[in-house]
């Protein structure tokens, strides 16, 4: 893992003092940094802070004391999520690794300082009265050649989708699948329909409504890397997931 010179996680005391300039700087040096990573390094950072993250909003002391704390832990899951999404296909992702990087930082900022202490009262209920902040995407999910089988980084990225999707009230999600262009248009419009139908079922297997889902496959149609005919593009053979 980077180590924490990284401009995101070590100019906090400069926040303190002065938080619009100072956070713009530090937000774009950590994210030029990680950008000259190579893509094994990168990815190594990035499934670094998802991880403390995670840990973040599973953290008792975060989830009761730091409301703050706890929602941006959230984003940070959610935004490094979406990035090793990216980075699965090779691709650095400079949005997702900015987005990444900025919940990340703001994840790390100081703790409130704890109020005076009540008089005495009745313990509340545990059930937590955090919002949850609804993400809208779009979430992109990869696959590899000839396959609609979601993958260990997929379902990283589908798990913080499910986890921003509790703020969003049951709104409705549309999947669509997409293949490169090495088969034939018939067969390929076959495979992004099985790819966009498994990504469905995934979710639904985690509790979203069903008809909730619309999930769709069109074939090699809007690639996000344009090629010629019988190429294998990793990035074209994708799911994207949208809440309207």
């Amino acid at each position: 893992m980077m180590k924490r010179t990284l401009a995101g996680a070590a100019a906090f005391s400069a926040l303190a003092l002065c938080p619009s300039l100072a956070q713009a700087q530090a937000q774009a040096a950590d994210l030029e940094q990680l950008m000259a990573l190579r893509n094994g390094e990168l990815k190594r950072e990035i499934t670094s802070r998802y991880d403390e993250a995670l840990a973040k909003t599973r953290d008792a002391s975060v989830i009761g004391g730091d409301s703050e704390r706890f929602m941006w832990a959230s984003q940070a899951k959610a935004q490094c999520g979406i990035a090793l999404g990216y980075l699965k296909s090779g691709t650095k992702d400079r949005v997702s690794v900015g987005k990444c990087a900025d919940a990340y930082a703001r994840m790390q900022g100081p703790v409130a300082p704890a109020p005076a202490a009540p008089e005495p009262t009745p313990m509340p209920t545990p059930e937590s009265t955090l919002p949850v902040l609804c993400n809208k995407g779009p979430f992109i999910v990869f696959f590899d050649w000839d396959s609609s089988d979601i993958t260990p980084e997929a379902t990283t990225t589908l798990d913080s989708m499910l986890a921003s999707y509790g703020g969003c009230g049951g709104a409705a999600i549309t999947i669509g699948g997409y293949a490169d262009r090495s088969g034939s248009d018939r067969y390929n419009v076959g495979l992004s329909d099985r790819r966009a139908q498994g990504v469905a079922q995934y979710l639904t297997g985690k509790g979203v409504a069903g008809g909730a889902v619309t999930a769709k496959g069109f074939g090699e149609t809007n690639p996000r890397v344009p090629t010629e005919d019988g190429v294998r593009e990793p990035q074209n053979r994708r799911v994207e997931i949208t809440i309207p």
